[in-house]
């Protein structure tokens, strides 16, 4: 995690203390329900909750004797209570019992957090996207004129992109909020299930099925694919904005404050800094996600050699793509649209664009065959762009007569995508 990058709430939950505190959880939990069985004597829990959290420094002092995080928080922790209850602190659990259930805790926490923010962002994008559903403007395919679109229709499109990414986190973090306490190679051979049950259930998480000591690492590779995908989507959208915010195109605009300064060496430019910044971040995601990819496979029952990426790629996913979705839902707030321009750039091609509406009337209302039909619609269309004589005029020449060139013929239908936006609006209330 780079502070540039990282907002408060999802930089605190990632902190070493953070961790330091969510450990001492599990071990209070896991001694909780060691004592109702009868395994830890009265009052060892009690001492556990008076014991401070080890500090991170505290810890890392530690670590340079023993080379251990684990052992080296028990230590710090253990030294804030009484020798006779240190003694059963930990009792017939491992390393990782603690490690992967906290860690299934912080993930589902942190998937909350991202979820609100790519919540948000669909928000701000549904709301902007109804303001601007009439708003026409020229689409493009293979960054050519094709027909008219509106911009709301555009932006309706990242909004139930982002609903599906939505779907994904959701499933992914079901996928995560799993531990397991279940012994060194995962049997059960020196605690008893119900630490596990209790353990997990107090901190709302599921019990990894068939435990090998550690939690599955598919769960996190699923999490960081969804992670990426919500990263794509949001890419998506600011590469679309980049390009609409092109000197030649000028049809949005991000919205500046009175401060903001373009470029060391000439004052007049306005770049695109937001959204190439979004763009850029989710390259990070992409690579984090094949990483936890290559952490699915360990070996036998678990190696340490996805620890060192897990401490890069876990913490850093979730923070960028927690600001990339926070930072995409302001862009699209504070957008400023221009439709004059947009609609200059529907006229541009001196009516091109209505190509195909001519072509299907003259298959439709006037029964022409189709290869002759679309050849002399063609022929007019060659004509205009070599001449610059309006769409209209050279179809004549064709012997081809029609109506009113106007952009709103091709939008009769789109309010059905409105309908549906409409209803995934109404999530949100």
């Amino acid at each position: 995690m780079i502070p540039r990058y990282t907002l408060p709430d999802m930089g605190r939950l990632f902190s070493d203390q953070a961790r330091y505190e969510t450990w001492v959880r599990v071990e209070i939990l896991a001694s909780e329900a060691q004592e109702r069985l009868g395994r830890v004597p009265a009052g060892v829990v009690e001492d556990m909750r008076r014991a401070p959290v080890p500090a991170a420094a505290r810890v890392a002092e530690l670590e340079q004797e023993r080379d251990h995080e684990v052992l080296s928080f028990l230590a710090a922790y253990c030294e804030g209570m009484p020798d006779a209850s240190a003694r059963w602190v930990h009792l017939g659990m491992t390393s990782y019992d603690l490690v992967d259930t906290a860690l299934g805790h912080t993930l589902a926490t942190a998937c909350d957090l991202l979820s609100g923010a790519a919540r948000e962002l669909r928000r701000t994008l549904i709301g902007r996207a109804l303001e601007h559903w009439d708003t026409a403007m020229i689409g493009r395919t293979h960054g050519v004129h094709a027909e008219p679109t509106t911009f709301g229709h555009k932006l309706a499109g990242f909004a139930f992109g982002v609903d599906r990414s939505l779907r994904r986190l959701a499933a992914a973090r079901d996928a995560v909020a799993v531990g397991t306490v279940s012994g060194s190679v995962g049997t059960y051979a020196l605690i008893d299930p119900a630490v596990e049950a209790h353990v997990c259930a107090a901190l709302g998480l599921g019990v990894e099925d068939c435990p090998s000591q550690v939690v599955a690492r598919d769960r996190h590779a699923q999490l960081l694919q969804a992670v990426a995908a919500l990263g794509a989507c949001v890419e998506q959208l600011a590469l679309e904005l980049r390009l609409l915010q092109r000197t030649e195109v000028a049809e949005v605009e991000e919205g500046r404050s009175a401060a903001y300064q373009g470029s060391s060496a000439m004052p007049h430019k306005r770049n695109p800094t937001t959204s190439e910044r979004l763009c850029g971040l989710s390259r990070l995601l992409r690579g984090h996600a094949t990483a936890a990819l290559e952490n699915v496979p360990l070996w036998h029952e678990r190696d340490l050699a996805h620890q060192s990426v897990e401490r890069v790629i876990l913490p850093d996913s979730l923070t960028v793509a927690h600001f990339q979705a926070t930072k995409a839902a302001e862009l699209v707030a504070s957008l400023r649209v221009h439709p004059e321009r947009m609609r200059a750039h529907i006229d541009q091609t001196a009516g091109l664009v209505h190509s195909s509406a001519v072509l299907a009337e003259l298959l439709t209302d006037d029964g022409a065959e189709r290869e002759r039909a679309y050849r002399a619609v063609q022929r007019a269309a060659d004509r205009t762009v070599a001449t610059g004589e309006h769409f209209g005029a050279t179809l004549a020449g064709e012997g081809i007569t029609v109506g009113e060139l106007r952009p709103e013929r091709f939008l009769t239908r789109h309010d059905v995508i409105r309908d549906r936006l409409e209803k995934l609006g109404a999530l949100e209330d």
